[in-house]
């Protein structure tokens, strides 16, 4: 599977509850949950983020509540996948349930800066920064992990 996209960059520490603000839980539509993501962190983000583009954060990301629905808002809104240094445990496991492809590499989020356009490859485990012409290794996607993402999550994965 490969993906591509413009970065928007974060810090450490990206809760769940900045992903998407509690009083946004009345739904899970991926939508409506869209025009709210990141308004914690950044109150233009929901504007701004296009089909395709790349969250890039530092360590801790999806920290605090274990709320499926902010990887939901974080699909909604377009986002093709997330690189930080590290994630909270139950955030990374949420996002493989939801469909949206999660990697680590603590040298690609240091390293590459708001707007780069990244080139990924999961099934080679490979992130390329075009801007910076770099090239990141990272472990692929085990083909039971590519099959959930691919499928646009785990449910649809069984069906």
């Amino acid at each position: 599977m490969r993906l591509k996209g413009r970065v928007h960059k974060f810090g450490d520490d990206v809760n769940t509850d900045e992903i998407i603000p509690a009083k946004y839980l009345v739904t899970t539509d991926p939508e409506e949950l869209a025009k709210h993501c990141l308004e914690g962190r950044s109150k233009n983000f929901a504007g701004r983020v296009a089909p395709g583009d790349i969250i890039v954060a530092g360590k801790n990301f999806g920290c605090g509540s274990s709320r499926e629905h902010a990887p939901l808002a974080i699909k909604g809104c377009g986002v093709s996948c997330i690189i930080a240094s590290s994630f909270a445990r139950i955030f990374f496991r949420n996002c493989i349930n939801m469909g949206l492809p999660i990697l680590e590499s603590r040298e690609a989020v240091r390293e590459t800066k708001e707007n780069d356009i990244l080139e990924i490859d999961l099934s080679k485990g490979e992130i390329r920064n075009t801007t910076r012409k770099k090239l990141y290794r990272v472990p692929p996607f085990p083909k039971f992990l590519q099959r959930i993402i691919s499928s646009g999550g785990l449910m649809n994965s069984i069906q």
